[in-house]
């Protein structure tokens, strides 16, 4: 369950003294309860597909590995919920005619990762976030103690606040090892409209769908530095429902309907420097020619960027900056170091001071992914 760690073990540049990778929640609880009494710094890994995220930790330990607590726990079919162990890949999941709706960016990403990173995709739309798909979790805080989240019961809310504590807090605050979802059925027919036009056009077009009212999974855009922008719109449902609603949007929009995605749908768009936009839905045009490629869900209005790491420093305060006056947030989530070293990764976060207190309380030691997450949390 220990092991030496190897010059590959390592989380954005800092390598690790000690690798565990336990099999059970009451293994890892042993883990964290020993790295506790010799106060070892502790990151957690999955698929290691977000590792490069947020800053590199302020020493590093021991790196808690799940690929081993793996595993469907519980498919309640009647119930639409399942509970998965936090090693499990997204991509292996196998559910019949049911669905966990969390789309993957990142292929092979696990689902405590996804969770703990609060990624997401472009089906957030209709569906939600892993924070709302998510009903319970078990977790080992830093001490070695562990604690339950939530239930395997989509109306039952019990201690619902810890699991949308812990999504998207980086592994700042514990070890998640199962996590309780709400499933979905599965649609039987999809279609995809899209669009190609001048960015100049994109405002109108998204309003153009929005009016429509067709109920869409997904409305995505995929935007170059320089030239024109793809607009590709999700339909899921019946036969008949998802044909009306197509000809619909086709008509209106003067696009073409076809029944796979584009390629683009649902990557990341960045090569080296990524950055995480959100807007207000009418205020997505504006994110687009400013230097970067941006691509992601104008349904909702949460973009991704891919910065030039040449004109970082310049390109990401641009975005930052209008992103911030149309009333939204921009963070840089993947850099190289001779980038973060220069530029704010973050930038202004309210409540920074309540999130500070919430770590003490957790991680009083401060050893859990140190320096990892905002504020040097």
């Amino acid at each position: 369950m220990w092991a030496e760690a190897t010059e590959e073990d390592t989380v954005a540049g800092v390598t690790a003294r000690f690798v565990a990778t336990p099999r059970t929640t009451d293994e890892a609880a042993a883990v964290l309860a020993a790295a506790a009494r010799d106060d070892l710094a502790v990151v957690v890994r999955g698929a290691g597909t977000k590792l490069d995220w947020g800053m590199p930790p302020r020493r590093l330990d021991l790196i808690v590995d799940t690929y081993r607590l793996t595993g469907v726990v519980e498919h309640a079919a009647g119930d639409l919920i399942m509970v998965a162990r936090a090693g499990t890949p997204l991509d292996g999941l196998e559910l019949g005619d049911q669905q966990l709706a969390l789309d993957n960016p990142l292929p092979g990403a696990t689902v405590g990762g996804t969770v703990a990173a609060g990624a997401s995709g472009p089906r957030r739309m209709l569906y939600g976030t892993a924070r709302d798909l998510l009903i319970g979790l078990t977790v080992v805080r830093p001490d070695g103690r562990i604690a339950h989240a939530g239930g395997k019961v989509i109306k039952n809310v019990a201690g619902y606040d810890l699991g949308k504590l812990l999504t998207g807090s980086y592994g700042t605050l514990g070890l998640i090892t199962e996590c309780a979802f709400r499933l979905h059925p599965r649609p039987p027919v999809a279609a995809t409209v899209r669009r190609t036009a001048p960015a100049a056009e994109i405002g109108a077009l998204l309003a153009a769908v929005r009016a429509e009212q067709v109920v869409p999974s997904a409305v995505e855009i995929d935007a170059p530095a320089e030239g024109p922008v793809t607009l590709a719109v999700l339909l899921e449902g019946t036969a008949a429902g998802v044909r009306e609603r197509a000809a619909r949007l086709e008509k209106v929009l003067l696009g073409q309907v076809t029944e796979d995605v584009p390629g683009w749908w649902g990557r990341y768009p960045w090569d080296r420097v990524g950055m995480k936009l959100t807007v207000p839905l009418s205020r997505v045009p504006e994110l687009l020619g400013l230097g970067a490629a941006v691509r992601g869900s104008a349904g909702t209005g949460v973009l991704y960027a891919d910065v030039p790491v040449a004109d970082a420093p310049a390109v990401v305060e641009r975005l930052r900056a209008t992103a911030v006056r149309a009333g939204g947030h921009a963070v840089v989530l993947t850099a190289p170091r001779a980038v973060r070293e220069i530029v704010d990764m973050w930038g202004p976060v309210a409540g920074l001071a309540l999130m500070r207190r919430v770590k003490d309380r957790f991680d009083p030691g401060h050893r859990f992914a140190p320096g990892r997450f905002v504020g040097g949390i």
